[in-house]
This record gives C-alpha cells, structure tokens and sequence, in this order.
C-alpha cells in the first residue's frame, strides 16, 4: 500500500496496461517527452518508447481518427483530448463514428479504445476549458463513460476501461489531480458499472461524481456533526453503464435522494438518474428527489465567481438541512 496522487495514478494505470498488453499504444498532444500537460503521463515514453507513445499534432480531430483507425485494425489505443471542452472539435468522431461502428458493421469491426481527458472546474481556465461535459458523452448510445474521484480508481478503472470491448470515455477531474490516496500494490482491475457506497447512511442519500464525491462526504459529516442527519454517500464512478440496483438499493434504505452535480443543471446526469429512481422506486420516496447543480451559465474565470456557482459543502449541507426539516 503506497500514497499516491491522482495525476501518478493516471499513468500509473497507463503503464500497468501497456506491460500487460502490447496492443495498447497511447497518443495524444504533448503526452511523451513533456509528460502531459498537467503531468499525468511522465515516464511513460521512457518505458514504452515513441512507438507505443506517440505526441501528436494540435488536432483532436486526427487524434481520434488515428485512434479509432488502429481500434478498427487490432490495437488498443488511448488517446489523450487534453481538455474535455474540444470535444466539441471532434464530435464527429465522439457520437458519429467512434460509438457507431461495431453497430453498422454488424459486428464485424471493434473500436475497443479510450478516450482520456481533463474534465472540470476549479482552476481557472475560463469559460472554454473548465467545463463538466460528462453528460454530453453519456447521451450518445455505444459510449460508455466513467470518471473516478480517488487514485485506486483511477487505476482500477482505466484497466477496465482498456480491457473493455467497447469506446470508453475517461473523465478525469483537473482539480482532483493533486489529491492523494491509499493505492495497493500490484495490479488493480475494476469493473465498469459499479457504484461503491463510501459513506454509509439511513437519513438520506447524496450520488456524487468526480470532484463533487469528496465535497459530498465532507458535508456527509458536517450534517451528521451539526445537525444529526446521517446521510448515505455513493460515488457512482460510471454513468454508462449506471449502477441502479446501488442507487435504488441505497433509495430503499434512507427514502431520500439528493444529487450533486458539477454539470450545468439543464440536461445534466442527475436529471436522467432522479427519472430513474422516481420510475423505479416511485414508492420508496418520503419526498421529491433533489438536484444540487451548477448553474446553467459559462464558467467564470474569476476565482470567487468559479467558487461561488460550483456545488460546494456548505451548499450541499444548506440544501439537505432544509429538505429534511432539521
């Protein structure tokens, strides 16, 4: 059992896949000799060298053409978009042809790769690099999608991620990458579709994602200190597949459901959750389920402003306090 940061972890979880696998080849700008961006992927040329680690032109375009071309023909690659905002530059490739090519082939092509990507607010970058888009990917039929909060699931989750048959997109959060974490030794495997429940409850229960699961725990003990709520905390891990039977089994416990939300609120992953939990265990509600979300405006990047529009404990805390009357 080591301490390791979430940025360590991430190529970390690389790594581990590469030596596993030599089908696995990585791509994606500045992500050889710099190390990545945000330093995510240092040593990795070093140990694999510059044909399973290839830096690529300033284009997320053929970044993900080069991607699903080697899917298609028998490797495995990870390409890097290296903030989650350019999806919007290559869409196309996102929902149109990446996710749609085992379909109509009928089968007879794979695309089994993983997008990786810097995803979130929190450091500044303005109103075009700091945006939550985990639910632009999950509405697009044959993604599947995940965003770990730790560094043990960081690794565990890219391996199930790359050993998956299918396009993954991999969001991880920008401000998680100086966090640290217990992480075993050895190689760690996850599976996707798993949500772990990592604060137990009876009161109530709080789904959080990413950088929002460490501010749901923190104001978790904060109801619990201050106002004897006990809340259930659940870190959903991955939106496509979702893990409904711990969602609806946690509901059957605690009969309240709160969301939190880095998202915009208009059309963000909670929406399609509560949906679920009210179609589902309709009779399991003590009252309406809850939405704690960002506004639907552009990120600011003044600091106080980014501050004051994301979901934070005080928030989450306010906002259970008052639905539960206590």
């Amino acid at each position: 059992m080591a301490e390791l940061s979430y940025r360590d972890a991430v190529a970390r979880g690389i790594a581990q896949e590469m030596a596993r696998d030599p089908d696995v080849v990585f791509l994606g700008e500045d992500v050889g000799k710099p190390g990545g961006v945000f330093k995510t992927t240092v040593g990795l040329l070093e140990q694999f060298g510059p044909l399973r680690v290839r830096d690529t032109p300033i284009s997320e375009q053929a970044i993900l053409g080069a991607a699903m071309g080697a899917a298609m023909t028998g490797l495995k690659p990870i390409a890097e978009i290296m903030f989650s905002d350019f999806f919007a530059v290559c869409f196309d490739y996102i929902a149109n042809e990446i996710p749609k090519s085992r379909y109509m082939s009928n089968g007879q092509l794979k695309c089994p790769l993983v997008v990786r990507t810097a995803n979130g607010a929190g450091s500044r970058f303005g109103a075009q690099h700091s945006q939550s888009v985990e639910n632009w990917a999950m509405m697009i039929p044959g993604l599947k999608v995940v965003a770990p909060s730790n560094p043990r699931d960081v690794i565990g989750l890219m391996a199930a991620a790359v050993r998956d048959p299918d396009p993954v997109i991999f969001f991880e959060h920008k401000s998680l990458y100086p966090t640290t974490g217990e992480v075993p030794d050895g190689e760690i495997v996850d599976s996707l579709g798993t949500a772990k429940i990592v604060r137990p409850g009876k009161d109530a229960t709080i789904l959080a994602l990413a950088l929002m699961v460490p501010r749901a725990l923190a104001a978790a003990e904060k109801l619990k200190a201050e106002h004897g709520i006990d809340c259930e905390v659940i870190d959903l891990r991955s939106l496509v597949p979702l893990d409904t039977q711990t969602i609806l089994g946690s509901l059957a416990r605690t009969h309240r459901l709160f969301t939190v939300e880095e998202n915009p609120r208009l059309c963000g992953w909670g929406a399609e959750v509560v949906s679920i939990a009210v179609d589902e265990g309709f009779y399991e509600h003590d009252g309406p389920p809850i939405r704690i979300t960002t506004p639907h405006v552009p990120l600011p990047a003044a600091d106080i402003l980014e501050d004051f529009i994301l979901p934070n404990t005080d928030r989450i805390v306010a906002t259970v306090q008052r639905a539960l009357g206590n």
